[in-house]
Protein backbone atom coordinates (compact mmCIF):
# COMPACT_ATOMS: atom_id res chain seq x y z
CA UNK A 1 0.00 0.00 0.00
CA UNK A 2 1.52 3.42 -0.95
CA UNK A 3 2.07 6.12 1.81
CA UNK A 4 -0.65 7.86 0.32
CA UNK A 5 -3.10 5.77 1.04
CA UNK A 6 -1.87 5.16 4.39
CA UNK A 7 -3.99 7.01 7.55
CA UNK A 8 -2.17 9.46 8.87
CA UNK A 9 -1.74 9.50 13.24
CA UNK A 10 -2.80 12.46 14.72
CA UNK A 11 -1.34 13.96 17.79
CA UNK A 12 -2.22 17.07 19.94
CA UNK A 13 -0.65 19.03 21.97
CA UNK A 14 -2.08 21.01 25.06
CA UNK A 15 -0.24 24.02 26.49
CA UNK A 16 -1.31 25.84 29.38
CA UNK A 17 -1.86 29.15 29.28
CA UNK A 18 -1.54 30.59 32.41
CA UNK A 19 1.59 33.27 32.65
CA UNK A 20 2.10 33.78 36.97
CA UNK A 21 3.88 32.17 38.98
CA UNK A 22 1.62 32.09 41.79
CA UNK A 23 1.74 35.37 43.70
CA UNK A 24 6.02 35.38 43.53
CA UNK A 25 5.60 38.14 40.79
CA UNK A 26 7.45 35.78 38.65
CA UNK A 27 6.57 34.82 34.92
CA UNK A 28 5.84 31.44 34.03
CA UNK A 29 4.21 28.85 31.43
CA UNK A 30 4.88 25.28 29.25
CA UNK A 31 8.01 24.27 29.25
CA UNK A 32 9.08 24.51 25.77
CA UNK A 33 11.71 21.32 25.73
CA UNK A 34 8.59 19.37 26.48
CA UNK A 35 6.93 20.14 23.29
CA UNK A 36 9.80 20.36 21.11
CA UNK A 37 11.22 17.15 21.95
CA UNK A 38 7.35 15.73 21.48
CA UNK A 39 7.21 17.54 18.25
CA UNK A 40 10.43 16.01 16.76
CA UNK A 41 9.16 12.70 17.70
CA UNK A 42 5.81 12.60 16.18
CA UNK A 43 7.52 14.49 12.72
CA UNK A 44 9.69 11.83 12.32
CA UNK A 45 7.16 9.31 13.02
CA UNK A 46 5.62 11.21 10.05
CA UNK A 47 2.64 12.17 12.42
CA UNK A 48 0.60 15.11 12.02
CA UNK A 49 1.11 17.26 15.57
CA UNK A 50 -1.80 20.04 16.49
CA UNK A 51 -1.66 22.16 19.03
CA UNK A 52 -4.33 23.62 21.28
CA UNK A 53 -4.50 26.27 24.46
CA UNK A 54 -6.55 26.15 27.41
CA UNK A 55 -7.49 29.82 26.95
CA UNK A 56 -6.54 29.53 23.27
CA UNK A 57 -3.77 31.55 21.40
CA UNK A 58 -0.24 31.76 21.90
CA UNK A 59 0.86 29.99 25.48
CA UNK A 60 3.46 31.78 27.43
CA UNK A 61 6.79 30.44 28.11
CA UNK A 62 7.40 29.17 31.78
CA UNK A 63 11.08 31.15 32.59
CA UNK A 64 12.50 27.67 33.88
CA UNK A 65 12.79 26.68 30.34
CA UNK A 66 16.45 25.54 29.28
CA UNK A 67 16.68 27.48 25.74
CA UNK A 68 20.07 24.92 25.28
CA UNK A 69 18.29 22.18 25.29
CA UNK A 70 18.03 20.41 22.03
CA UNK A 71 15.09 21.06 19.60
CA UNK A 72 14.32 24.20 21.84
CA UNK A 73 16.34 26.28 18.95
CA UNK A 74 14.44 24.33 16.29
CA UNK A 75 10.84 25.08 17.71
CA UNK A 76 11.84 28.41 18.28
CA UNK A 77 12.93 28.76 14.32
CA UNK A 78 10.20 26.25 12.68
CA UNK A 79 7.66 29.06 11.12
CA UNK A 80 4.81 25.83 11.16
CA UNK A 81 5.30 25.52 14.93
CA UNK A 82 4.96 29.41 15.38
CA UNK A 83 2.06 29.74 12.99
CA UNK A 84 0.21 26.72 14.94
CA UNK A 85 0.96 28.67 18.76
CA UNK A 86 -0.26 31.79 17.52
CA UNK A 87 -3.61 30.58 16.05
CA UNK A 88 -3.79 27.45 18.80
CA UNK A 89 -7.47 27.10 19.62
CA UNK A 90 -8.97 27.12 23.18
CA UNK A 91 -9.38 23.36 24.14
CA UNK A 92 -13.14 23.43 24.79
CA UNK A 93 -13.06 24.31 20.83
CA UNK A 94 -10.69 21.21 19.56
CA UNK A 95 -12.58 18.46 18.29
CA UNK A 96 -10.73 15.46 19.43
CA UNK A 97 -12.29 13.40 16.69
CA UNK A 98 -8.98 11.89 14.86
CA UNK A 99 -6.55 12.04 17.39
CA UNK A 100 -4.57 8.71 17.80
CA UNK A 101 -2.88 10.73 21.15
CA UNK A 102 -3.12 13.56 23.36
CA UNK A 103 0.02 14.61 24.92
CA UNK A 104 -0.26 17.08 27.98
CA UNK A 105 3.18 19.82 27.60
CA UNK A 106 4.17 20.18 31.19
CA UNK A 107 5.50 23.90 32.66
CA UNK A 108 4.70 25.55 36.06
CA UNK A 109 1.54 27.17 34.43
CA UNK A 110 -0.55 23.70 34.41
CA UNK A 111 -0.15 24.29 37.87
CA UNK A 112 -3.01 26.48 37.86
CA UNK A 113 -5.16 26.32 35.12
CA UNK A 114 -5.06 22.15 35.09
CA UNK A 115 -6.19 22.51 38.27
CA UNK A 116 -8.86 19.63 39.41
CA UNK A 117 -12.56 20.21 38.08
CA UNK A 118 -11.47 21.61 34.64
CA UNK A 119 -13.61 19.08 32.65
CA UNK A 120 -12.66 21.14 29.35
CA UNK A 121 -9.22 19.55 29.43
CA UNK A 122 -10.78 16.37 31.00
CA UNK A 123 -13.32 15.50 27.88
CA UNK A 124 -10.78 15.43 24.73
CA UNK A 125 -8.55 13.43 26.78
CA UNK A 126 -11.25 11.32 27.73
CA UNK A 127 -12.44 10.54 24.49
CA UNK A 128 -9.52 9.95 23.14
CA UNK A 129 -8.86 7.06 25.42
CA UNK A 130 -12.36 5.89 25.54
CA UNK A 131 -12.07 5.52 21.36
CA UNK A 132 -8.46 3.07 22.30
CA UNK A 133 -5.89 6.68 21.92
CA UNK A 134 -3.16 7.24 24.08
CA UNK A 135 -3.17 10.03 27.00
CA UNK A 136 0.57 11.52 27.73
CA UNK A 137 1.60 13.55 30.01
CA UNK A 138 5.12 14.98 31.10
CA UNK A 139 6.40 16.46 34.62
CA UNK A 140 3.91 19.22 36.20
CA UNK A 141 1.17 18.62 33.29
CA UNK A 142 0.06 15.24 35.22
CA UNK A 143 -1.76 17.84 36.73
CA UNK A 144 -4.25 17.80 33.74
CA UNK A 145 -5.20 14.42 35.27
CA UNK A 146 -6.26 15.37 38.40
CA UNK A 147 -9.95 15.40 36.67
CA UNK A 148 -9.44 13.43 33.51
CA UNK A 149 -12.83 11.32 34.23
CA UNK A 150 -14.21 8.84 31.68
CA UNK A 151 -17.64 8.55 31.15
CA UNK A 152 -18.36 6.11 34.20
CA UNK A 153 -16.93 8.59 36.05
CA UNK A 154 -14.16 6.97 37.18
CA UNK A 155 -10.46 8.86 37.14
CA UNK A 156 -8.11 7.59 34.04
CA UNK A 157 -4.91 7.56 37.36
CA UNK A 158 -7.20 5.35 39.63
CA UNK A 159 -5.31 2.53 40.67
CA UNK A 160 -2.87 2.88 37.42
CA UNK A 161 1.72 3.60 37.84
CA UNK A 162 2.70 7.05 36.50
CA UNK A 163 5.18 9.22 36.51
CA UNK A 164 4.95 13.08 37.15
CA UNK A 165 6.85 15.77 38.81
CA UNK A 166 7.60 14.76 42.49
CA UNK A 167 7.24 16.66 45.64
CA UNK A 168 10.74 16.45 46.25
CA UNK A 169 11.78 17.81 42.51
CA UNK A 170 9.29 20.71 43.65
CA UNK A 171 11.30 21.71 47.14
CA UNK A 172 14.79 21.71 45.64
CA UNK A 173 13.14 24.06 43.23
CA UNK A 174 12.09 25.83 46.15
CA UNK A 175 8.43 26.54 44.58
CA UNK A 176 6.79 23.92 47.60
CA UNK A 177 5.40 26.66 48.66
CA UNK A 178 4.56 28.68 45.57
CA UNK A 179 2.75 26.46 43.69
CA UNK A 180 -1.31 25.98 44.48
CA UNK A 181 -0.69 21.94 45.72
CA UNK A 182 2.15 19.25 45.46
CA UNK A 183 1.80 17.64 42.16
CA UNK A 184 2.83 14.14 43.54
CA UNK A 185 1.04 13.98 46.77
CA UNK A 186 -2.21 15.26 45.26
CA UNK A 187 -1.82 12.39 42.33
CA UNK A 188 -1.41 9.83 45.27
CA UNK A 189 -4.18 10.82 47.28
CA UNK A 190 -6.54 10.57 44.05
CA UNK A 191 -5.28 6.64 44.16
CA UNK A 192 -2.64 6.72 41.85
CA UNK A 193 0.98 4.72 42.67
CA UNK A 194 3.37 7.61 41.37
CA UNK A 195 6.64 5.74 40.49
CA UNK A 196 9.57 8.23 40.89
CA UNK A 197 13.29 8.39 40.11
CA UNK A 198 16.00 10.50 41.62
CA UNK A 199 15.61 13.49 40.51
CA UNK A 200 15.92 15.41 37.56
CA UNK A 201 16.72 11.68 36.19
CA UNK A 202 14.50 10.41 33.40
CA UNK A 203 11.70 8.45 34.18
CA UNK A 204 8.79 7.14 31.53
CA UNK A 205 5.64 4.89 32.76
CA UNK A 206 3.61 3.39 30.47
CA UNK A 207 0.57 1.82 32.32
CA UNK A 208 -1.27 0.66 29.14
CA UNK A 209 -2.71 3.78 27.05
CA UNK A 210 -1.60 6.06 29.59
CA UNK A 211 2.48 7.14 29.48
CA UNK A 212 3.55 9.58 31.81
CA UNK A 213 6.77 11.38 32.51
CA UNK A 214 8.43 12.35 35.45
CA UNK A 215 10.41 15.74 34.12
CA UNK A 216 11.45 18.01 30.81
CA UNK A 217 14.21 14.83 30.16
CA UNK A 218 11.59 12.59 30.16
CA UNK A 219 9.66 14.01 27.36
CA UNK A 220 10.67 12.61 24.35
CA UNK A 221 10.50 9.45 25.53
CA UNK A 222 6.97 9.67 25.90
CA UNK A 223 5.91 10.77 22.97
CA UNK A 224 8.38 8.07 21.15
CA UNK A 225 6.65 5.24 23.83
CA UNK A 226 3.65 6.72 22.50
CA UNK A 227 4.12 6.42 19.07
CA UNK A 228 5.06 2.72 19.71
CA UNK A 229 1.61 2.03 21.75
CA UNK A 230 -0.35 3.32 18.49
CA UNK A 231 1.73 1.38 16.30
CA UNK A 232 1.28 -1.81 18.13
CA UNK A 233 -2.80 -0.99 18.15
CA UNK A 234 -2.47 -1.54 14.26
Amino acid sequence: MSSTNTPRHRALLVITSHARLGDSGRATGYTVSEAADAWRVFAVAGWQTDITTVRGGRPPEDEFGDPSRPGHAAWAADPVVQAKLDSAPAVHDTDPAGYDVVYFVGGHGTMWDYFPGSAQLSRPAAHVYERGGVVASVCHAASALTSLQLSDGSLLIANRQIAAFTDSEERAMGLDSVVPFLLQSRLERLGAEVVTADPWEYQVVTDGRLITGQNPASAANVAEQAVATVAGRH
